[in-house]
């Protein structure tokens, strides 16, 4: 879906523009690359700056209880410093780099419910404006999707994802948010786990993994959440199964015997975590048998336990237009 707007800080009679990515989901830390059509107004204008400005739909909790909003989490400018003559049309392509933390917005095509959006901002004879604005859809990396399929193998089913603004303490987070994809527990843990949130923190030399366990029982006082967190290369061969299998078991050790103020502790240098906590503020291949692209594909279906994000794809696109341009009016408010 494209959002096309006049330049409305210019009024009737500006340029328009439209932004046209590339089709096909991008990858965290991958390239994403499209067009920037623009058309002349009814005059000659001063094109300054270009801008790419990528944002997410974002959850944030506080004293009042949970919001939502629009958080923008990386910028760049991709043309400019030319002149735009009375009804002439040029295109600037571009090509920029995704942070390695971008949340993935969909799992084996199936949408998670993570709405992310980039937004085209046009800089001209000093006056900005919002012009255009289109849904952008990222896929996991392999170690994202490899460690995915290993719960689903397991018996875990993919109940949804959000993104929470806040950092988690003791990790490399670059965003001001994360996400957190929750699923819920194989017959074997059900007894033990109500749900369990992934986090994945990507960076160049590989990816953090955060394991969570729900807050049963209220064991865990708000935004003191036992955590585990594990690291792993991008291209680790492993028994991911057995390797995942571990990290649960070590992620319901530690909430069991340690509880929500267990001291943060290193890993080794092979990158297997020992099952250390620490602290979530919220304030500041080839696949073998059934795995959780099943379980996704089931939920978007509405045939598991929960709605992939409680919507379809169709659902998302609208959804994406609904919230961005909600926000875009509060601003110009």
């Amino acid at each position: 879906m494209v959002f096309k707007r006049l330049l409305g800080s210019l009024g009737v009679g500006g340029p328009t523009v439209d932004t046209v990515l590339d089709p096909g989901p991008v990858r965290p830390g991958g390239a994403l690359t499209g067009q920037v059509h623009l058309k002349g107004g009814t005059a000659d204008f001063d094109i300054e700056h270009i801008t790419l400005e990528l944002v997410a739909r974002v959850e944030a909790e506080h004293d009042e209880g949970e919001s939502e909003g629009a958080v923008a989490f990386d910028r760049f400018t991709v043309g400019g410093g030319f002149r735009l003559t009375e009804g002439e049309e040029r295109s600037v392509p571009f090509s920029v780099t995704l942070p390695w933390e971008t949340p993935i917005t969909e799992l084996y095509g199936q949408p998670l419910g993570v709405v992310l959006g980039v937004r085209t901002e046009l800089s001209v004879a000093g006056a900005k404006d919002k012009g255009d604005l289109d849904p952008l859809t990222v896929g996991p990396l392999p170690a994202q999707e490899a460690v995915l399929e290993a719960f689903g193998r397991l018996g875990f089913g993919f109940r949804s994802a959000d993104l929470e603004y806040g950092r988690i303490g003791g990790t490399g987070q670059q965003l001001p948010f994360y996400q957190e994809i929750e699923i819920t527990p194989s017959p074997q843990y059900a007894h033990q786990v109500n749900e369990i949130e992934v986090s994945f923190l990507a960076g160049p030399a590989g990816m953090e993994v955060v394991l969570e366990a729900d807050k049963r029982g209220g064991l865990f006082s708000s935004g003191h959440d036992a955590l585990t967190r594990f690291t792993v290369g991008h291209h680790d061969s492993r028994d991911w199964n057995a390797e995942v299998e571990g990290w649960i078991r070590q992620l319901l050790e530690h909430r069991a015997s340690h509880g929500s103020h267990a001291p943060y502790g290193r890993e080794d240098h092979h990158g297997h975590g020992h099952g250390h906590g620490h602290d979530k503020h919220h304030h500041d291949g080839h696949h073998s048998g059934p795995g959780m692209g099943t379980a996704v594909a089931a939920g978007a279906a509405g045939l598991a336990v929960g709605v992939v994000g409680g919507m379809v794809a169709a659902e998302v696109v609208d959804e994406i237009g609904d919230f961005f341009e909600g926000e875009e009016e509060e601003e110009e408010g």
